[in-house]
């Protein structure tokens, strides 16, 4: 069985192009830049070329392709987005256009003229069966598609994101399936996952796609590191680039965990919350109040720090802490983590793949 699996981050996109029939360690990779900053840096061309611009597409990962937009903007040029399209920026419309973007419906965009098309999307399976094509692989040849975004959701007019983001976390954690509760087969999305809906909608349809969150799936595939996997206790921390999720584990049960901003956190704050996190006294409301997406503890039995377990792309900030973190690097390579998490969680939720994927996993 073959399966692609493809972890879209803000700074990269991560490829893995697993086959059970091969070692783990032997598995074709790509990592490359993230659409975000693809987007973003073809915005910045045609800021310098001084053209107007229409973003059409689906709605995808924003930060850098935003703020190239803002900018565009604050150099005096247009921007047009079809409704799709803008909502990469904000749900609320309305609060697009104050903002300065010009919402257009499809037929309008199809009549503008003198404006340079940019289209908008987090998947591109087209690229990548090309850049694997390359290389003699044919990527029809896939039977599984996997594909993990981070997805805040579409809150309803007056919710805070933050909110919305921490209760959809905790809504999943309490179905019991753990981690893979996070997980989702292309018709199985909620709707308020956005993000997600537009990921899996411009994939292939010919074959079967799970779709998950990018945090879980980190912490799923920091799993797989065979020194995580041993310890019937564990802190997981991904630290991406702009959001970190921390669990605490007890034999793969979720006893707690938080979230919140990367940018808004030093080491000396993420050591005090990871250490909360394995005491069972993390408060929500006072991480929310520092602009954090929140805080549950399930059992508020306290641990000890034996283990803190650290992925994703700033890692670096625990560099040197007292809690002496493990980097987790499950089959040699920490930028796959989320793909192997992706990986493992088709093999919990997808039963007619349970035996090949373990089979492939369980026998390193």
């Amino acid at each position: 069985m073959k399966i692609l699996a493809v972890d879209i981050g803000t700074g990269t996109q991560d490829v893995l192009l697993f086959d059970t029939e091969k070692e783990p360690e032997n598995a074709l990779k790509l990592v490359m830049p993230s659409p975000t900053m693809m987007l973003a840096h073809a915005i910045g061309v045609a800021t310098a070329a001084g053209e107007d611009l229409l973003l059409t597409g689906v709605t995808m990962g924003g930060g850098p392709c935003g703020w190239a937009a803002e900018e565009h903007l604050k150099t005096g040029y247009r921007v047009f987005a079809t409704p799709d399209a803008a909502r990469t920026f904000n749900d609320d419309l309305d609060e697009v256009a104050s903002r300065g973007v010009e919402v257009v419906s499809e037929d309008e965009a199809g009549r503008l003229s003198g404006v340079h098309a940019l289209k908008m999307l987090d998947y591109d399976y087209s690229a990548m069966a090309r850049a694997f094509s390359a290389f003699g692989v044919d990527l029809d040849q896939v039977e599984l598609l996997a594909v993990a975004v981070f997805d805040h959701g579409a809150a309803p007019p007056g919710v805070s994101d933050r909110l919305f983001r921490f209760e959809y976390l905790a809504e999943r954690i309490q179905t019991g399936m753990g981690l893979a509760a996070f997980a989702f087969l292309r018709e199985e999305i909620p709707p308020s996952m956005t993000r997600l809906q537009a990921a899996a909608a411009t994939a292939p349809e010919d074959r079967p796609l799970v779709a998950m969150d990018t945090a879980p799936a980190a912490v799923l595939g920091a799993l797989e590191d065979e020194w995580v996997r041993a310890h019937d206790q564990v802190i997981i921390a991904n630290v991406g680039n702009f959001h970190t999720l921390a669990f605490h584990l007890r034999q793969g049960v979720i006893a707690g965990l938080f979230e919140h901003h990367t940018g808004r956190l030093r080491q000396a704050r993420l050591e005090e919350l990871l250490d909360q996190l394995a005491d069972g006294t993390l408060s929500h409301d006072e991480l929310f109040a520092e602009h954090g997406h929140g805080a549950l503890v399930l059992d508020p039995s306290p641990a000890a720090l034996d283990l803190v377990a650290v992925t994703g792309p700033r890692r670096r900030m625990l560099a040197g802490s007292a809690l002496r973190p493990y980097l987790a690097v499950p089959y040699g390579d920490m930028m796959m983590t989320g793909c192997w998490g992706l990986v493992r969680a088709c093999a919990q939720i997808l039963p007619w793949t349970t035996e090949a994927i373990e089979g492939a996993l369980n026998a390193t």
